[in-house]
Order: structure tokens, then C-alpha cells, then sequence
């Protein structure tokens, strides 16, 4: 990776020591051309573009993101959000025998509201012993015969620790569950073989580590269930007959497509093409190789000055996601911008997010500039 080459391609580099790749991807260059030309393409086509030009892009992105994920065509489906990847899956799902949902305190809000207010659903939700992880143990101690799904994140937002995929998938599979992940955080930063990992269902997209920013969402379905699952929320593009605009036949796609819900966003279509390319080019080793190293960096000069963090203490299990535990974060977080430095804040911490295209003295930047806040 030449690194000079490919900040050139991020502008935001150029101007701010940008550490918030967790919160929203910095737009390259070429994911702004991509999206030039989707207007140009409308100022010249029309409708007409569709036929021409835009339909082969969606099976392009489909067919990057499952390759991303190891995963064979016709296993990603395109969808509006995460939310809406949550309502198709539970919605092709049997409830009539099983309606335990195990989940846990650490999980993105999503992942829990989602089961919440569906009153036909019984909800187990897991306490982390530590603040930090949660044991596949308790996993296998709280799914039996009612369990429908194990329903949690590849990467907690809470923590930016790593869970276990496949010791997932595997405790839901002995039990008769499903496993469903939400990959929002991990996708982009960490490399994955989700048909190697055993689970049924990850949920990610382009907004964060992938830099294709907002409107998206990315669902891969394990190939021996998709032909068995039949949503029961719909659109044209879930058909497999969708020009012949037959209202009084509706047959779904023999592959991922049937979870889809409608027109995709045009607009990250391309966006998302011109992240996916680079994070492509550059390679999924690669930018988890740079982002420990950044990350690492990051977690050591934090030790040196006396900020506690809210992290995974084990190196393989600690993701580019780092918790700053800070009295007033978001003072801290307005101060950084002042100066130029972009992180975020949640509640208790500054969460720091470096990629692949940061460097080093930015992270150091960061670390020196977080003292002037206390």
C-alpha cells in the first residue's frame, strides 16, 4: 500500500486529522467521481439510464461486497438499513415454536428495539462480566429449545471488541437457532469468511469502514437457507418476474434478492462502488494489518499520558475502535474540532476510530491534543 497515494484520494486528509471512520468513511475521489457520473448520466439519460448503465451496477456492488465476504453469488441482497435487513429476516422467520431472541447490553440499540416492541418475543439480554466482552459461554448457557435466534454484533460499538463468529454460530446451530450478526462495525476494518464462519445472517454496509457513506445496507443470507426463507415484507424487487409487472403473481428470486425492499439509493450505489473499489484494491489483510498498527499505537500512547480506556486488552480481539474514558467527552470532542481533530463521543468516552489511511503522527496528534482537554 502506498499510503501517500491513497490519503491523496481522501481530501478530508488534506484538511483535518480526521479519526471518525467509525462514525461515517471518508469520501475519496473516487467515490465522488462515481457519483458525478450519476448525475451526469441523469442529466443525459433519464429513465433511460437505468437500462444502459445502472442495473448491471447493482449485481457490480452485490457481487464486490459478497466477494468481500468470501461468500458465493447470489448471497447479498442490497437494503435500505440495517433496521430493515432485522424486519425482513424476523419476518421470514417461525415463530409459532420458538420466540427466545438472545442478545446483549453491549449491542448497538437497533439490535435490541428491533425484538422489543414485536410483543412475540421473549428477550434475553446478556450482561458483560467485564464492560468489555461477553463470554461465548454465556451464549451457550442461555440458548435451549425456545431460542429462535442468537442475535448480536461481530464488533460491540460499546468496546470495539471482537466476538468469536464462528463459536457463534455454532452454539446457535447445536441449539437449533439461527445466528444473526450485525457486521455494521466490523465490516470494511476487519477481513471475514462469513460461509467459513458458520452464520446464517450478517447485516453491514457502506457508511463507515467501507467509505460509501450513507442510504445503504448489505445482507448476506447463508446459501442453504435462502431458498426456505420467505419474507413476509416485500417489494417488486424481491420478484423473480419483476418487468412483467404482473400484480397477480408474485414468485421470489431464487437467491438474495427476495429479501430486497424496493428501488435501491442510486446515489451510495455509487458512492459505495468507489469505496468498495479501493478497500478492494488495497485488501482486506492490508487494512486490518495498518489499522492494528494504528490502532495499537493509539491504545499505547493513551497508557503513556494516563488515559483509561474502555477496550479489548487482548490485541486479537481489539478492533480500530478505541474508547477513551474522558470526564466531559463531548467538551473534548467540540475542543479537538476546534483544532482541526475529528472524533466522536459517547456516553463516558471519546471514541477515537483511525483506518487504514491515517498515519501515525495523527494519532499522535490526537493523544497530545486530548490532554489539552483536561
Amino acid at each position: 500500500m502506498n499510503l501517500d497515494e491513497i490519503r491523496a484520494q481522501f481530501p478530508i486528509l488534506q484538511r483535518r486529522n480526521y479519526l471518525n471512520s467509525c462514525s461515517l468513511g471518508a469520501l475519496s475521489t473516487r467515490a465522488e467521481d462515481r457519483l458525478s457520473d450519476f448525475v451526469a448520466k441523469w442529466h443525459d439519460f433519464g429513465a433511460s439510464a437505468w437500462y444502459e448503465h445502472w442495473w448491471g451496477l447493482l449485481a457490480e456492488l452485490r457481487g464486490r461486497v459478497g466477494k468481500m465476504f468470501g461468500a458465493p453469488a447470489g448471497t447479498v441482497a442490497l437494503m435500505p438499513s440495517t433496521s430493515a435487513c432485522l424486519a425482513a429476516i424476523s419476518s421470514s422467520l417461525d415463530w409459532t415454536k420458538r420466540n427466545r431472541i438472545v442478545t446483549t447490553e453491549l449491542d448497538f440499540p437497533t439490535l435490541l428495539y428491533h425484538w422489543k416492541v414485536r410483543p412475540d418475543a421473549e428477550m434475553v439480554v446478556l450482561e458483560s462480566h467485564d464492560g468489555i466482552h461477553i463470554d461465548p459461554q454465556q451464549y451457550a448457557d442461555a440458548v435451549d429449545e425456545r431460542t429462535l435466534a442468537i442475535a448480536t454484533s461481530h464488533v460491540f460499538f460499546t468496546t470495539g471488541a471482537i466476538q468469536d463468529l464462528a463459536a457463534i454460530a455454532e452454539i446457535a446451530r447445536r441449539a437449533g437457532a439461527y445466528s444473526l450478526i450485525d457486521g455494521y462495525q466490523g465490516a470494511g476494518q476487519l477481513p471475514v469468511d462469513l460461509p467459513g464462519s458458520g452464520v446464517d445472517f450478517y447485516t453491514a454496509g457502506p457508511l463507515k469502514w467501507l467509505c460509501g457513506g450513507p442510504g445503504l445496507a448489505y445482507l448476506y443470507v447463508r446459501e442453504e437457507m435462502i431458498g426456505d426463507l420467505e419474507p413476509r415484507i416485500t417489494s417488486w424487487f424481491a420478484t423473480r418476474d419483476q418487468f412483467d409487472f404482473n400484480a397477480g403473481q408474485f414468485r421470489y428470486h431464487d437467491d438474495a434478492r427476495r429479501f430486497e425492499l424496493g428501488t435501491p439509493a442510486l446515489g451510495t450505489v455509487h458512492t459505495a462502488l468507489g469505496g468498495q473499489e479501493l478497500v478492494d484494491e488495497v485488501g482486506m489483510e492490508v487494512v486490518r494489518a495498518r489499522n492494528v498498527e494504528l490502532t495499537e499505537r493509539l491504545v499505547e500512547g493513551c497508557g503513556e499520558v494516563g488515559f483509561p480506556l474502555r477496550v479489548s486488552g487482548c490485541r486479537e480481539t481489539r478492533s480500530a475502535i478505541v474508547l477513551v474514558r474522558h470526564p466531559e467527552p463531548g467538551a473534548a470532542v467540540a475542543v479537538l474540532g476546534e483544532r482541526g481533530i475529528i472524533v466522536d463521543s459517547r456516553p463516558g468516552v471519546v471514541r477515537v476510530s483511525p483506518h487504514f489511511y491515517n498515519t501515525g503522527e495523527e494519532v499522535d496528534g490526537f493523544v497530545e491534543g486530548l490532554r489539552g482537554t483536561v
